[in-house]
């Protein structure tokens, strides 16, 4: 594969982690701020339609990959409420005393799966053994950067536990976020791809070659709650809405599991 597909891939990225742009800050009577993982996009889209149609308040959300949200907030970006695709970021913040730990469930769950583009002739099964480099036919594997993303991380920890890793270890194209791996595949710029389920389902483009065994990657658990920094009285309710009956049909549209269990306050 061409080196052009290393730096489309990390442009992409950065398109998701700064052309979104960073909301103004704001205070109480503005728009709620969410900092959401890029995999939350469709569901969150459609969630934030639905509040803004019932209370007739709006929302402004940035979408990019959670690591790169959570070093944004850290550097002081004005977000009311951050929502992880995984646990450690969250965490990460909470460690730099930036998260109202009260407010913090663990809100989703979600799948990583093999994809490729949606006329390939892939047929694999993810079982020990399996030999992902010869499948790639001389490509790039697509997945989120493997020390930093969510999705990446997850994906390194299953092929590693399947003792595919060392092979595809050097042919792995590494984007900024999990969407931008999708959109790889989904471009044809790369014949296999590690996404979640619910990106594979939002690209029609896409197909799902197999899921990964559950017992291959840690949970993917999505925590949401909101920031110390936050002075908008709507937060907290916006948050209650995420957690709500309403809520939870346009997440599992998406293809998301609905947890919503309380986090610890310690």
């Amino acid at each position: 594969m061409r080196a052009e597909l290393y730096t489309w891939a990390g442009a992409i990225g950065l398109v998701l982690a700064t052309l979104v742009g960073v909301p103004k800050a704001n205070a109480q009577g503005q728009d709620v701020v969410i900092f959401a993982a890029a995999s939350l996009k469709n569901a969150l889209d459609d969630i934030g339609s639905a509040w803004e149609r019932d209370t007739g308040k709006k929302i402004s959300i940035s979408y990019a990959a959670s690591n790169t949200l959570a070093k944004q907030i850290e550097a002081g970006a004005p977000a009311d409420i951050f929502f992880s695709a995984d646990l450690d970021w969250m965490d990460y913040l909470v460690k730099k005393d930036l998260i109202e730990t009260k407010s913090r469930s663990s809100l989703l769950g979600n799948r990583i799966v093999l994809i490729a583009p949606k006329d390939s002739k892939a047929n694999l099964s993810l079982q020990p053994g399996l030999d992902l480099a010869k499948a790639l036919e001389g490509g790039r594997l697509a997945m989120g950067n493997v020390d930093a993303v969510p999705a990446g991380k997850y994906g390194k920890a299953a092929l590693e536990k399947l003792g595919a890793w060392d092979g595809v270890k050097d042919k792995v194209a590494q984007a900024e976020s999990v969407r931008a791996a999708l959109l790889l595949v989904s471009r044809g710029e790369a014949p296999l791809g590690i996404v979640y389920q619910t990106d594979a389902a939002a690209d029609p483009n896409v197909k799902i070659v197999a899921a990964f065994p559950e017992d291959s990657y840690p949970p993917i658990i999505y925590p949401v709650a909101v920031t110390k920094a936050s002075s908008n009285a709507d937060a907290g309710a916006f948050l209650a809405f995420l957690r709500s009956a309403k809520a939870k049909p346009l997440f599992e549209k998406q293809g998301f599991t609905f947890l919503d269990k309380p986090a610890s306050s310690s």
